[in-house]
């Protein structure tokens, strides 16, 4: 089952446990989120398209979180005069997770849980920059006992090897220098 909702301006087409990302709603994360303007519902059967609302159809959610979009840059140039301005707009908008469909006698549920982790904390999960959130052990439970430490003891840390090669260099240039001195002496030598 299906629906064509209508919301901050746009219009989105929803089924139980999608993820949308709509224009800044009201409430904190976790409240639940009703839209009342559904413009068509259908399944596999058919659709029903609503003259301009379908009457008494609801699409439920939970709001995930509020935060800014991606950034847009406002560039304005006029040529051969030095006017050069560089703007940028992060838009405010609304994650939301649609949990249930409801109208025309019909009804549609998503099973599963609603999680609230954020977009940005996710993002830097993937990126090893977050610490990871380990699910506690239910009660009475005994948590398993983590074994990498003796494996790590018992494995030898590796050295790098040394580096000696830039030492010779720096003996033969000197060697070098020493050199051409003894032989404009010779030369001189000879000349007298």
């Amino acid at each position: 089952m299906y629906a064509v909702i209508k919301t901050g301006g746009k219009q989105y087409r929803v089924q139980p446990g999608d993820l949308l990302v709509v224009e800044k709603l009201d409430g904190e994360a976790g409240a639940e989120v009703r839209f009342d303007s559904v413009l068509m519902m259908g399944d596999d059967k058919g659709s029903t398209v609503g003259a301009p609302t379908v009457d008494g159809a609801v699409v439920s959610g939970v709001l995930v979180e509020t935060r800014k979009g991606e950034k847009v840059k406002i560039f304005k140039k006029i040529r051969r005069q030095g006017y050069r301005r560089t703007r940028g707009h992060r838009q405010p908008e609304s994650v939301v997770r649609v949990t249930a469909l409801e109208g025309l006698g019909k009804s549609a549920k998503w099973d599963g849980q609603v999680d609230l982790t954020t977009k940005a904390e996710l993002d830097a999960r993937a990126r090893g920059l977050a610490p990871r959130v380990e699910a506690a052990p239910a009660k009475g439970a005994k948590a398993p006992k983590a074994e990498a430490a003796p494996a790590a003891e018992a494995a030898p840390a590796k050295k790098a090897p040394a580096k000696k090669a830039a030492a010779p260099k720096a003996e033969a240039k000197t060697e070098t220098k020493k050199a051409a001195p003894k032989k404009a002496a010779a030369k001189k030598a000879d000349e007298a």
